[in-house]
């Protein structure tokens, strides 16, 4: 059974500006979603499924279904503030979204198969979704996760600090824990990350999540769970956040699943900030040039 993608772009891009999901990058109007996809088809992905939302539904249709039409088969749902567990309703006032895990969540009923998931503003690089799909291709337990994990000092921003996982692992390359670190930057050359109070340097080798993993579909049994248990506790809060790989982080410290971090040399780049999009452009020429990619994709 072939792997799906499954690509998160629900996000507004609210330190970005706008829709960044659509914006055009490369030198024939492409989008990062374009390479993404392009590089899931080139590496053995059948299937495509889009969490978005529905305001915006009508146009990022317009633009993807002719492009990837008898490419690879796709799919859409829509993450929204009240669609929630039964027995659970939206705090009034609410209005930030509940996070990666309540997106990824959205898919349940469209996702019968091992998949991954990938955020739509990051460019991963082709190795990446090879990595990922070889991974699905040998792995037989339902509980055996992976995770593409990146240098922290590849995934950087230089106009402004960036939220990354950061990670730990064991001698078999299994992630033995998880830190969301929500506030990571630059200072000349050296990076650090930042506390309410304090700062702490990082060596910048650190292997780090960007959202890029591989799951069975009982993964979703399992998010389902924690989301419940999540609005139990934290569910009338104004800004909590339920994020996917929290609940990874605590499965395998209940020793419920095991999660392999697959280090990559692919190159990572993508546009947190709208300064950052100058670089994005360059990056892809680049690869263009190396004959990585067609001059238009599709």
């Amino acid at each position: 059974m072939k792997p799906t993608l499954l690509v998160l772009a629900a996000g507004m891009g609210s330190r970005y500006g706008g829709l960044k999901q659509m914006d055009e990058l490369g030198p024939g109007g492409e989008s990062i979603i374009d390479y993404s996809v392009f590089d899931a088809i080139e590496s053995g992905f059948e299937k495509v499924v889009f969490v978005i939302r529905e305001s915006f539904s009508e146009a990022f249709k317009e633009r993807f279904e002719p492009r990837l039409k008898g490419k690879i088969k796709t799919e859409y749902v829509f993450q929204e503030l009240n669609d929630l567990p039964e027995g659970f309703s939206l705090p009034e006032g609410r209005e930030k979204p509940w996070g990666t895990g309540h997106a990824v969540l959205m898919a349940k009923n469209v996702i019968n198969e091992p998949f991954a998931i990938i955020n739509a503003d990051d460019f991963y690089g082709r190795e990446a979704y090879q990595q990922a799909c070889d991974f699905i291709a040998h792995s037989s337990e339902d509980n055996e996760y992976a995770m593409i994990g990146y240098a922290l000092k590849n995934t950087l921003s230089e106009h402004g600090t960036v939220s990354r996982g950061v990670c730990e692992t064991n001698n078999h390359n299994n992630l033995v824990n998880l830190t969301e670190r929500t506030k990571i930057g630059l200072e000349g050359e050296k990076i650090f990350f930042y506390d309410e109070n304090s700062k702490t340097e990082l060596t910048g080798n650190e292997p780090v999540s960007m959202n890029f993993w591989a799951f069975k579909p009982q993964f979703f049994t399992e998010l389902e769970t924690a989301f419940k248990a999540f609005l139990k506790e934290r569910g009338t809060e104004m800004k909590s956040e339920f994020y996917f790989n929290t609940v990874v982080d605590n499965l395998i410290k209940q020793e419920k699943a095991t999660a392999k971090v697959i280090n990559t040399d692919a190159r990572w780049f993508g546009v947190t900030y709208k300064e950052d999009k100058p670089i994005v452009q360059e990056k892809l020429r680049s690869l263009i040039q190396d004959g990585i990619y067609p001059e238009k994709l599709w």
